[in-house]
């Protein structure tokens, strides 16, 4: 045995080293597991802002944040879990601000808040465009300070199994990726916070590592995903490359053209335009595309009116990545970009404190569904989401852990099962590279699923998925054999992840016979169906296979209205 803890969190995003803070600062014995280097986790990519309603501004409160949040999620938010989240936020922020996070000021040297997509008030307080880099350095600083007070970090750890005795999580199975090996690390109760799954598509703001890890570990224990069908398409990424270009553009003032130079929003949200909601911004995009108004599958994001002082003071970052990966220095000219995979609003499903139907597991962060962000997030509500709820869920952890007894004595040979299959996947050999069905599966979910889906494309996408599934399972050649930072090995098993969460989220998507929010089926169902499915997906792993259900949403004091901007 490796070592066991009072808390297992695993992940170290904002999400992780949120919730290993809290619990270790409420007495428990804390590890962290990450399969990156901390500051090296998708959070840091975090660029536009976090949402709080601060106070600044005498229309803003915690209520109209709640509001924006439910109206934003097409109402299939939980209000409860919204309320706490909107109600919680600004003390999050002190924090992180007394912690040394350095936030933007205004003239006043209040911070400031700067407005963001379908945001009834400027609530978006912001680093420059860098804010996920910034609050990730904060936070490691703080994992630091505690790792001088006994937490362990065990870095560069890839968990790939939970451990499940008597029906309470004990633990994770993982590769040393530094050492090889694998290794059982064991916990009073554990907490999920491994990011979401954007590599499941080819045009992806999602970094390498986000393949869905926590959320088929827990589907195979038998826990829920829920609303799996949802991804988020951000607006404005980069053409070629994918890379996101912040929605603070936007917030600052920036426009959306098409190829004639026209600000076509006009035409989809006349009165938020560039800043109504991302699944209607994206929506814009693909239609003036599809239309024949757009250049190389892209159109335009234009800065050049900010000016030069603005774009170099509030948006450096952004102008930074344009010059590099498109050529293009916005404050002279506009940026190609169009939609691409950017967060998952579904995950494994979580109560208000983060715990899951298994007793000792918690989840936060992307990977979970509590569920704030319902059928679409509104940007800026993510970070906040990793701090509020990564600290729930530390605290409920830690307040679990230190009533609750010893993990058992089934964990060697959990152990000994996993390295065995590791064995088997590294004695393959025949069959083909993980990369080649990585890469079918990428093209084919963008072509099939992505902005607008239609039915024809879901139903062969599933036969796509099936196809897939049925040559990875035939085997797979890992030609790497070796121990030491076996990315062949790794990726391999990413792979059976990716191709898990693929398969329940066509089976929700075809199954929910509507459009709402990021679910857009304008050929076949346009319209939001509130009789039959104003409902969260309930998906759960059966044999060989997803099995869909249905849940409730909790609704406390906004009935849905239609939705415009």
């Amino acid at each position: 045995m490796e070592a066991t803890f009072d808390v297992l969190v695993v992940g170290a995003g904002c999400a992780g080293m949120r919730a290993a803070i809290e619990a270790h600062d409420r007495g428990a014995r804390v590890g962290v597991i990450s399969k990156l280097h901390p500051t090296r986790s998708h959070s840091g990519a975090a660029e536009g802002g976090i949402n709080a309603a601060l106070g600044n501004t005498a229309e803003d409160s915690p209520e109209k944040h709640a509001f924006d949040t439910v109206k934003g999620s097409d109402y299939l938010g939980d209000q409860d879990a919204i309320e706490i989240f909107t109600r919680e936020a600004p003390d999050d922020i002190y924090q992180l601000e007394h912690w040394g996070a350095v936030f933007s000021r205004n003239a006043e040297g209040r911070l400031d808040q700067r407005p963001f997509g379908a945001a009834g008030s400027p609530r978006t307080v912001y680093a420059a465009d860098i804010t996920g880099h910034v609050l990730i350095q904060v936070l490691y600083e703080q994992l630091q300070r505690r790792m001088a007070q006994g937490m362990t970090v065990f870095e560069e750890y890839f968990a790939f199994r939970l451990l499940v005795e008597d029906g309470r999580c004990t633990g994770v199975i993982s590769w040393d990726l530094m050492n090889g090996g694998v290794k059982l690390i064991t916990g009073k109760s554990v907490i999920l916070a491994t990011g979401g799954v954007g590599r499941l598509y080819r045009a992806t703001t999602n970094a390498y590592a986000c393949t869905g890890d926590g959320m088929s570990m827990a589907l195979h224990e038998g826990l829920p995903l829920k609303d799996i069908e949802f991804m988020q398409f951000h607006p404005t990424t980069m053409y070629p490359s994918g890379i996101l270009i912040t929605e603070g553009c936007r917030g600052e003032g920036g426009y959306l053209i098409n190829k004639d130079g026209e600000r076509f929003m006009q035409r989809y949200a006349p009165n938020a335009l560039e800043l109504a909601s991302r699944d209607v911004v994206s929506r814009s995009e693909t239609t003036e595309i599809e239309a024949g108004r757009g250049v190389n599958g892209s159109v335009y994001l234009d800065l050049r009116h900010l000016g030069a002082e603005k774009i170099l003071t509030k948006l450096p970052g952004s102008r930074e990545l344009a010059i590099t990966y498109a050529g293009v220095d916005p404050i002279y000219a506009p940026i190609p970009v169009r939609p691409g995979a950017h967060y998952h609003m579904g995950g494994v499903e979580t109560d208000n404190w983060g715990l899951t139907e298994i007793e000792g597991l918690y989840a936060a962060g992307e990977v979970a569904c509590v569920s704030v962000h319902g059928a679409n997030r509104l940007g800026g509500n993510s970070l906040m989401e990793t701090i509020t709820f990564g600290r729930r869920s530390g605290q409920a952890a830690a307040e679990y852990s230190l009533g609750a007894p010893a993990p058992g004595n089934g964990g060697e040979a959990a152990r000994v099962d996993a390295e065995t299959w590791v064995k088997s996947l590294l004695g393959n050999t025949a069959g083909e590279r993980p990369w080649s069905i990585r890469d079918e599966l990428g093209q084919s979910m963008l072509d099939n699923f992505g902005v607008f889906r239609r039915p024809e494309k879901m139903e062969k996408q599933i036969e796509i998925i099936a196809g897939l599934r049925e040559r990875y399972d035939r085997g797979i050649v890992i030609e790497d054999k070796g121990d030491v930072f076996n990315n062949d090995l790794t990726q391999a098993i990413e792979l059976g992840y990716l191709l898990d969460i693929a398969s329940c989220m066509l089976q929700a998507g075809i199954a929910r016979t509507e459009s709402r929010g990021a679910h857009s089926r304008p050929y076949d169902f346009p319209d939001r169906d509130d009789e039959h499915f104003l409902k969260h997906s309930i998906s759960r792993w059966n044999g060989d296979g997803p099995e869909l259900t249905y849940g409730e949403v909790r609704m406390t004091q906004w009935k849905p209205m239609e939705r415009t901007y």
